[in-house]
């Protein structure tokens, strides 16, 4: 990420203030310029066309807020309050709340305007600064928020910085552009100029972009625990620690604990907890860019009141920082059924940029149950990452990432689908059957309270597993059509799918392979299966390692079982990441595709 200096800034501005000599006696010559041509500085080349916005053209301003000087607080007791209240006063401690400049780094999070001095105005004249619409943003001149301008300022020309206050949460109501109109008045006459700007969208990474930063979750003592079934309390956290520590260390990435208070609330589905952003405007030498953390849009239905979900409440306090915001966008009631499960980080995920895709595309899990509207409506409407459907209603989590993973590949666009495969899994079975071991254990060497043999799980699992097999068969038919990617592109990870007693809905019964976190696009750590062995080596290992090997991807094994798979969840869903991702094309430049989703 870009970080300019306040002085680089400042500097930028001054370059750009330039007079504009007015006759006595004629109308006052109103002269706005933002950076329309999109090259950091203000000068007569962004003049044209300043007054509309384009893909191609036009001034760019960020959602500032970040809390650059850690101004904001969150109460220890805040975190276990039932209802709303609390979240929406977290939500509304930013930068962006207070009448100031939060420092030299929020001064860098401000879009640069000026307005051009007119030497020759009168005492008389006087100038005025509007946004429209005023709730998106505003104007600061000397460090305070100013709408008057002097005709001592009007002579000697004024460098403005605008703020950002919001994100685009429903391009119906607002698509993200603002009008900034300068108007002066002198001795009974009147000019005015204005410019168009666009706030920057909220732009999901990819998994091929390397992991800078991971995020885990850590148990405290006496802490009270959420997610678990009620056979399933997670636990067995060192081996799954120093497993994840292990694969992190190894690519280079910062590996970061969080928890909760021993009183209140723990969430280790760190994935589901919140899905990471970046919002960028153009700087001199590059982007200069935020992270915005897009809080889930869980709301559960609690004895107490509809309270979202506890622990999103931790991103306020653990990493909402300089240069990084939070955003939510939550219902009033929860979900019904299990619908909510659908709001969750883990199903929403991303493609890396393909033809007609530079910025790359969201994939989102929807069908007979589906996420909550205004929540993916705010994911999905940021305009620069047209959304793939897919049914994950079937399953009984319901999460996208629970049966596909981008990967690295040798091909064309430098990049496939992992792709959960239960056929494969039963052909991996039956082989190990043939050569005697139909009596070995699945997962022998763990704490499950349940270790079926290979005989057991082929004889009872056939039609649960064949049926999740053409409920993936199903995905890939719209992952294969939107993406043009061929089947024989794909790599194909074994993973058994049983039926949860009691819903009729699937999960996987074995470890998901699919189901784990890209480090780098060449380190993939990925749950131990613990499957069962020929010669020795676990098929279900061997075959993931040979079939991502292929792609130049290595595996590093991480120990969840106990922690994460029993309670339904991976690798993927208990960890998290933010990753470098200044290495994309910014969301300005190229063509955005298509504003339409496919199912």
């Amino acid at each position: 990420m870009k970080r300019w200096t306040a002085g680089l800034a400042t500097a930028a501005l001054l370059t750009t203030v330039t007079p504009t000599l007015t006759a006595w006696g004629t109308s006052p010559a109103a002269r706005l310029t933002a950076d329309v041509n999109r090259d950091g500085l203000l000068t007569h080349a962004d003049d044209a066309g300043k007054d509309t916005w384009t893909d191609s053209r036009g001034a760019i301003f960020l959602p500032n807020l970040d809390d650059d000087e850690h101004r904001c607080t969150v109460d220890p007791a805040d975190l276990n309050a039932p209802g709303r209240a609390v979240d929406d006063k977290l939500a509304a401690c930013n930068d962006s709340a207070d009448d100031r400049i939060n420092g030299p780094r929020d001064a860098a999070d401000l879009a640069p305007l000026s307005i051009d001095a007119q030497r020759n105005l009168s005492d008389s004249a006087i100038g005025s600064v509007t946004v429209t619409p005023a709730s998106k943003a505003r104007v600061f001149a000397n460090g305070r928020p100013v709408s008057t301008v002097t005709a001592r300022d009007l002579r000697r020309g004024v460098r403005l910085q605008l703020e950002g206050r919001d994100i685009v949460r429903d391009p119906a109501r607002w698509d993200g552009q603002i009008t900034v109109t300068l108007t002066v008045a002198d001795r009974g006459r009147t000019s005015t100029d204005a410019v168009r700007m666009r706030v920057a969208p909220l732009m999901l990474q990819n998994d091929l972009q390397p992991a800078q930063t991971v995020l885990a979750g850590q148990p405290a003592k006496g802490q009270g625990w959420w997610g678990q079934t009620p056979t399933h309390e997670p636990g067995e956290w060192q081996p799954f620690a120093k497993t994840l520590r292990q694969a992190t260390t190894s690519t280079g990435a910062r590996l970061k604990f969080v928890h909760g208070t021993p009183e209140g609330w723990q969430d280790m589905w760190l994935q589901d907890t919140f899905e990471p952003a970046t919002a960028s405007m153009p700087d001199i030498g590059g982007p200069h860019t935020l992270r915005i953390l897009i809080r889930s849009g869980n709301v559960w239905d609690l004895p107490e009141a509809d309270t979202p979900r506890p622990a999103g409440r931790l991103l306020y306090r653990d990493l909402r920082g300089p240069d990084v915001g939070v955003v939510q966008e939550l219902a009033d009631k929860a979900s019904p059924g299990l619908d909510d499960l659908l709001n969750m980080g883990g199903n929403i995920e991303s493609l890396p940029p393909y033809a007609g895709y530079p910025h790359g595309r969201i994939v989102y899990g929807s069908g007979e149950r589906h996420p909550d509207p205004g929540f993916i409506t705010m994911v999905t409407g940021q305009g620069y990452q047209p959304p793939v459907v897919i049914d994950t209603s079937w399953l009984m989590v319901g999460h996208a990432d629970e049966t596909t993973h981008v990967v690295r590949a040798n091909n064309a666009r430098g990049w496939t689908l992992a792709v959960a495969d239960p056929r494969l899994a039963f052909q991996l079975l039956r082989d190990v059957q043939r050569r005697g071991g139909g009596g070995q254990q699945l997962f022998a060497d763990t704490n499950s309270p349940h270790k079926p043999t290979v005989d057991e799980v082929l004889s009872t699992g056939q039609a649960d597993n064949e049926a999740a097999a053409r409920h993936i068969d199903d995905q890939l038919k719209v992952l294969l059509k939107a993406t043009g990617l061929r089947a024989d592109e794909l790599v194909r990870l074994p993973v058994v799918f049983n039926k949860v007693p009691g819903f009729g809905l699937l999960k996987a019964l074995t470890p998901g392979l699919v189901n784990g976190l890209s480090l780098t696009e060449h380190q993939f750590a990925a749950p131990d299966p613990h499957g069962p062995r020929l010669n020795g080596r676990d098929v279900f290992r061997q075959a993931t390692e040979q079939a991502l090997a292929n792609n130049g991807v290595r595996v590093h094994w991480v120990e969840d079982f106990a922690w994460a798979h029993l309670g339904g969840g991976e690798v993927h869903c208990a960890t998290n990441a933010l990753r470098d991702t200044r290495g994309a094309t910014p969301w300005w430049s190229g063509n955005a595709g298509s504003g339409t989703s496919t199912r």
